[in-house]
């Protein structure tokens, strides 16, 4: 008879007794092989069923286990017992959330690929411009300052294209407005004006005007700034005391011969009862040409760029040199400079607007290397969008093709945009267009471009043709190449004079006609590097 446990013994000991029951003999011999092993799965349940143990109930020392390690060291605990139990054990609100935090993106999927499209577009506008606060808090600051002192004032805001100076003006305007009905002042009459539109440079006060006096008829004898000047120069009445905000938008459009309707402009902030603020966005760049090259671990890339580099807003400064008049009459416009981006602010920037997707379709290394060659080249975020959109457009490409043809190994899980989809259009984007005019020329063109490159390498700038076509000859001889005759070889640098690639002067004889380079010799380098004939040839 096996031992009962008495009331002090613990629910361990009757688990041991009853087991060591069974295996002692106290059964029949009839009891099979699987009869045990049901009996110990039914003491191994039991077993791991005591959470808490007396410390000094236990006679015989054991392991306790867990109950998933349990059930998977029972020889006949079915899978899908096994799954369900760790299923329960895993069941955590907080971790499953953090699991679904970004879907799955598929770029088959067209509503996905138009989503990711529309979030990248330049017309995109989003609903906070970052990296610009700055920026924004001074253009605010001062259009706060006119409304509360009711004065006229003028500022002008330049930087490069692609920095940000539209969007923060629009923002600013919203925020003038806001607080407007805050402070319990009327909202300033806003005139938004771009000027690259207008069909005349005069044609900005005509748009100003129609603002101000909408509804009535206008005065046929006085051109538009005239009555500007006559709105401005007397006092107003209380109904038409709104101050008027003036956004010009690529002011530097208006730039005559004369700069005469700038003058006017800034002047109508000058007049006694004017109720103008005046902003204008100015374009500036500086013709900086070079070859630059930017590296992303293993990969290596040059390419030529037009630069507008920091601190050119004070190389270019309107005021000084297009505005001398409103210097001397102490009414120059406060200045803003809206610097290009950095690397990091462009990357933000990207991140910023994915982040608001469902899912992930860039690769972090393939954004850093498109803000690395963008900030480079230019600091144009809208270069920067541009090329993500080709690189998206790349792999769209590239998932078609694998659709349309049959698979011939395991299809990748997840597709999204790599280094190589970015890289590739990063060279798209950035490739100067005078490196394919070189690479597309016949070879006997690109033999005297190649001696044109090589002639030019020392002081001397320009040589006849007699004398280039002197070196073309000892290249072509040395290559076992049939050259061209005198006549033929003049018959092609006029070709790559007519291509900007040289350049002729006139003369009565083809042979004295001096050549010279228009393109930079790095650029030649780099078109023909990939033909070891002409890497040879230019070392």
């Amino acid at each position: 008879m096996p031992a009962i446990a008495g009331p002090s013994s613990s629910p361990q000991k009757h688990v041991v007794g009853s087991r060591s029951e069974s295996i002692g003999g106290v059964r029949s011999a009839e009891v099979n092989t699987s009869r045990k092993r049901k009996l110990r799965s039914d003491s191994a349940a039991e077993v791991s069923a005591t959470v808490v143990l007396p410390v000094n109930s236990i006679s015989t020392p054991m392991k306790w286990k867990s109950p998933r390690r349990c059930a998977v060291s029972i020889p006949k605990t079915s899978d899908e017992e096994i799954k369900e139990d760790s299923n329960e054990k895993l069941e955590n609100p907080v971790i499953s959330v953090c699991l679904e935090v970004k879907s799955k993106w598929n770029p088959k999927d067209d509503e996905q690929m138009k989503a990711v499209k529309e979030a990248l577009h330049v017309s995109k506008a989003p609903s906070t411009v970052v990296c610009r606060e700055d920026e924004q808090r001074r253009v605010f600051e001062f259009v706060k300052g006119c409304m509360e002192q009711k004065k006229a004032g003028s500022l002008y805001i330049c930087g490069c294209p692609g920095t940000g100076k539209s969007l923060s003006m629009e923002k600013v305007r919203l925020q003038a407005e806001e607080w407007a009905k805050q402070a319990g002042l009327h909202c300033p009459e806003t005139v938004s004006v771009n000027c690259t539109s207008l069909t005349k440079s005069t044609d900005i006060f005509s748009k100003i005007l129609g603002n101000y006096e909408s509804g009535k008829k206008a005065n046929g004898s006085f051109s538009p700034l005239q009555q500007l000047q006559r709105l401005f120069s007397q006092k107003q009445q209380q109904s038409r005391s709104k101050m008027m905000l003036i956004i010009a938008d690529e002011m530097d459009y208006l730039i005559t011969r004369d700069r005469g309707v700038l003058h006017e402009l800034f002047m109508l902030t000058t007049l006694p009862f004017s109720r103008c603020i005046l902003i204008g966005t100015v374009f500036c760049v500086i013709n900086v040409h070079f070859l630059k090259s930017v590296s992303y671990g293993q990969t290596s890339f040059k390419f030529k760029v037009r630069i507008c580099p920091p601190g050119v807003a004070n190389a270019i400064d309107l005021a000084d040199r297009f505005l001398p008049k409103l210097k001397s009459l102490n009414c120059k416009p406060l200045v803003v400079t809206f610097r290009a981006y950095s690397k990091d602010q462009i990357l933000r920037i990207l991140q910023e607007r994915l982040v608001a997707l469902p899912f992930v379709a860039f690769q972090s290394n393939a954004l850093e290397i498109c803000a690395r060659k963008v900030s480079a080249a230019s600091g144009d975020m809208r270069k920067a969008l541009c090329v993500c959109r080709s690189a998206l457009e790349i792999l769209e490409i590239e998932v078609r093709g694998s659709i349309d043809q049959e698979p011939k190994g395991p299809v990748p899980e997840c597709q999204v945009v790599k280094m190589d989809h970015m890289i590739a259009a990063l060279s798209k984007t950035f490739k100067s267009p005078i490196v394919d005019t070189i690479q597309s020329l016949p070879q006997h063109q690109q033999i005297i471009v190649c001696s044109a490159a090589k002639a030019f390498r020392g002081s001397k700038k320009d040589r006849t043709i007699a004398e280039l076509n002197k070196l073309y000859l000892e290249i072509c001889k040395s290559s076992m190449i049939t050259p061209a005759g005198i006549t033929e070889f003049s018959n092609m640098c006029t070709v790559l004079n007519d291509q900007g690639i040289l350049k002729l002067s006139h003369a009565r004889d083809d042979k004295l006609k001096r050549v010279s380079l228009r393109v930079d010799e790095a650029d030649i380098t780099f078109a023909l590097k990939e033909i070891r004939f002409f890497r040879n040839c230019l070392l």
